[in-house]
């Protein structure tokens, strides 16, 4: 079905489409790779939501060339007017001949209608190729326009015997340097990160990206039930910064309001924040990929919520005791059946430490 040309040009337009990984939310990411004649003859990718789509850029870079081309991209054109207008149409009236997409568009919006204009000019259409890679790339989009709330990637900084931070809840730095420049990656690729009010009172983090590049911050959230945050603390410089309560006091919201924050109450049963209604909320707002950076007590909740898709664990090669803080807060077990089943997808040394990837299942 698929040459091996097909799989050399889709997995060079997968590498495009891996260059707009810090910028195109809440748009996917996107690449795109015209070939004519056993020669590429255009390339182009999504750099940032509001510009150029890969399509289009690739078709300015192969100009006439883009005539009865073949085209491959890592998800199906879009057949609808968003900020630009539809790539399909931009392919028609290119004139090539063929397209190859690695994956339905998830957002129902398109959803196979940019396949059907293509067909319906007289296009060759293919999909399905290196989709399993495509999902990878996209995986908060495709989250987000199917289920309705961000792909939730938690990280986390331990001791090798599973601790992040003392009694005193002191835990700054367990990890070194090289982990941490990693995980100001993590940041970089995520729309917005996620910590709680323990978090914010033990370690006033800033929650920004400063040891790495990035074309943007990402969003930062804070879940604090009783509004308890000061009106000082680092996470709100700048403004922007969203809190979610359980609680509505109107002295405490124009406070932080006055710090430029938004504040969001959604109070579940127990006087606590809604964590399934919050992550909706976020996903309303554009939110594809959440990086939550908690303490134990939270990092518990959204587990036991089944609100975790991936955690991404750093161990230092140190070890800080049984009385020192876990990584998650869960209830007790009687039975090893019941436990939560991970599948590891990654491991390796970053510095002195290591990084594991896993899935809950």
């Amino acid at each position: 079905m698929f040459t091996a040309d097909d799989h050399r040009y889709m997995a060079e337009a997968l590498r495009l489409a891996e260059r707009g990984r810090f910028g195109t939310s809440p748009n996917p990411r996107v690449g795109c790779v015209i070939a004519r004649g056993g020669e590429v003859v255009g390339r182009g990718w999504h750099e940032r939501a509001g510009g150029p789509h890969a399509e289009v850029a690739a078709l300015s870079s192969a100009g006439a060339r883009a005539h009865g081309a073949f085209v491959y991209l890592n998800l199906e054109p879009c057949s609808h007017h968003g900020r630009t207008p539809p790539c399909a149409d931009a392919l028609v009236q290119a004139g090539v001949g063929r397209v190859v997409a690695a994956m339905q568009d998830p957002n129902p919006l398109v959803a196979g209608q940019g396949f059907q204009r293509l067909r319906e000019a007289g296009l060759q259409v293919q999909s399905g190729l290196m989709e399993a890679e495509a999902r990878e790339l996209n995986p908060g989009f495709i989250a987000r326009l199917t289920r309705g709330r961000p792909w939730v990637r938690m990280k986390l900084a331990a001791s090798l015997d599973g601790k992040t931070a003392l009694l005193n809840g002191r835990s700054q730095w367990i990890t070194g340097e090289d982990a941490r420049r990693d995980g100001h990656r993590l940041r970089a690729e995520c729309c917005a990160v996620l910590t709680g009010i323990g978090t914010v009172k033990d370690d006033d983090p800033r929650l920004s990206v400063r040891h790495v590049e990035t074309p943007r911050q990402p969003r930062r959230v804070v879940v604090d039930s009783r509004l308890e945050i000061s009106p000082d603390a680092r996470v709100l410089a700048g403004g922007g910064t969203l809190v979610f309560a359980a609680l509505e006091d109107g002295y405490k919201r124009q406070a932080l309001e006055g710090c430029g924050a938004s504040v969001v109450v959604l109070p579940d049963s127990r006087g606590k924040v809604d964590l399934s209604a919050m992550m909706r909320e976020l996903g309303r707002r554009g939110v594809n990929e959440l990086l939550v950076e908690a303490g134990f007590k939270l990092n518990g909740s959204l587990l036991a919520a089944g609100l975790v898709d991936e955690l991404v664990i750093y161990l230092a090669p140190h070890l800080l005791g049984d009385a020192a803080r876990g990584m998650f807060n869960l209830p007790p077990l009687e039975d090893l059946a019941a436990r939560q089943e991970l599948e590891i997808r990654d491991v390796r040394p970053v510095g002195r430490d290591l990084r594991i990837v896993a899935r809950l299942k």
